[in-house]
């Protein structure tokens, strides 16, 4: 029997308090309808005894305390999904914005996810690439890993996460399908808008499943927004067998509408004003990352994420840095230098690298390079110091050696045009080609079959 409830006990922010209410159930739909017959949706988001607090997804403005009718579904929030989706753009929770009517759907899946048993999880392996030398060479993406972006304001953080979103692929050999999950939250309507062109314009969207949440939009859309990508990302791997790189920007954003809405419900704030619970609830984000036994499919994250002022230690890039395996790092001082993508080599990492490249995955070579030229970046870092002191002119001739080294490194290797895809192979071939400026001999960290085999004298 469906019970309506007339009348609300108090309106707070984007909440309401209902009394009065028997069976409901933590993170139930509810209907809320209004005296013109405008009916709006809501969740509950919290239950003490017979009281419930009901998160309304359009807000509360027009809403009457005496008048508003409030129906309990009995249901949580679920995502209409078919393959349709793929080149479709939604708005935040899910609804359809390009036009082209509602998605014929298959089934429907409870935005939260499902628990996954850790036993079933399979360590990811194989790689996706992204055709940035930087990225595949030093900091490879894996198939089924979470690997954030950490940037700042005015960088230029939109442009690369279009770059990946055009590019990205797994190995052309394989017959396994590929498609992209991307979700925009808290962006500017221009800002969005690009994303969209940028898509159409390359020819990608028809493999892309777009889901904008704009900065007008009310807060709540935007903590639904990342829940609803991944549950459509969740069926496209683990129903239909494809292999999906989800692509979140801007997840600070995302802690922000959190850190308000939990202002709104009263609740003690932690570190610079963030709930307590801003780990665990990053980590229901990005732990639904992975491959699972028995499924031919993979989900993988790349979520981007602003600094403000820059800073590392910020509770939200601190916090993704736990959970996630491990980090890109984009640099304001080559950002100046016109160097894009401005991506800083030696704090990034990517955990899962060695499991996912060598020979049956890139190549060979791949490691044993990699190596070769982090250790080789770092001694330029310590040279460049030396040379800020005593001077370039007083410098020997090894030093100068790794100086020539690091503006090669930089102007050729980390920088490449925004529509310049480099294949694995070139990538490599490029590292050799810069790493024979140094003398073999400072190449300690490859074998010598290698060096015999690679090294252009």
């Amino acid at each position: 029997m469906i019970i309506e409830h007339v009348g609300l006990k108090e309106i707070t922010g984007p909440l309401v308090i209902l009394d009065g209410v028997t069976g409901a159930s933590f993170e139930e739909i509810v209907e809320l309808r209004l005296t013109n017959g405008q009916i709006r949706t809501g969740r509950i988001v919290q239950i003490d005894g017979d009281r419930v607090v009901i998160q309304v997804f359009e807000g509360t403005p027009g809403l009457s305390l005496e008048n508003t009718r409030t129906v309990l579904t009995g249901r949580p929030m679920g995502l209409p999904l078919s393959e349709e989706i793929l080149g479709r753009v939604f708005d935040g929770v899910g609804r359809p914005i390009d036009g082209l009517g509602d998605i014929f759907a298959e089934c429907s899946r409870d935005i939260n996810g499902s628990p996954i048993n850790p036993v079933a999880r399979i360590y990811p392996r194989n790689y996706i690439s992204t055709g940035i030398s930087s990225i595949d060479a030093l900091i490879t993406l894996i198939r089924g890993q979470k690997l954030p972006i950490f940037s700042g304001y005015g960088m230029k953080h939109n442009e690369l996460a279009v770059q990946i979103v055009k590019q990205a692929q797994i190995s052309e050999e394989s017959d396994e399908r590929f498609a992209v999950v991307f979700a925009a939250m808290g962006v500017k309507k221009d800002v969005a808008e690009y994303f969209r062109r940028s898509f159409e314009s390359s020819g990608v969207l028809s493999r892309v499943v777009m889901f904008l949440n704009l900065s007008n939009d009310p807060i709540i859309e935007r903590i639904i927004t990342p829940r609803c990508a991944l549950t459509a990302a969740e069926y496209l791997a683990f129903d239909k067998g494809m292999h999906i790189l989800v692509v979140m920007t801007d997840m600070t954003s995302y802690a922000e509408a959190l850190r308000e809405f939990s202002s709104s419900k009263g609740e003690i704030p932690g570190r610079k004003g963030y709930p307590g619970y801003l780990y665990s609830d990053l980590a229901s984000i990005y732990e639904r990352a992975g491959m699972i036994k028995g499924c031919s499919g993979s989900v993988t994250q790349i979520p981007i994420l602003t600094m403000p002022n820059d800073d590392i230690t910020h509770p939200v890039p601190d916090l993704t840095g736990y959970i996630t395996e491990g980090q890109i790092v984009l640099d304001r001082t080559l950002d100046g230098l016109g160097i894009y993508p401005p991506v800083s080599i030696l704090p990034s990492l990517s955990r899962l690298m060695k499991d996912g490249i060598g020979e049956g995955y890139t190549r060979a070579d791949h490691a044993q390079l990699s190596n070769q030229l982090f250790a080789s970046y770092a001694k330029v870092q310590e040279v460049r110091a030396l040379a800020t002191v005593i001077g370039e002119d007083e410098l020997s001739a090894i030093d100068k050696k790794y100086l020539e080294f690091g503006r090669l490194f930089e102007n050729r290797f980390i920088s490449q045009g925004f529509n310049e895809n480099r294949t694995i192979e070139q990538t490599l071939n490029l590292g050799w080609e810069i790493l024979s400026v140094l003398p073999r001999e400072e190449l300690d960290r490859v074998d010598d079959a290698l060096l015999d085999k690679y090294y252009k004298v």
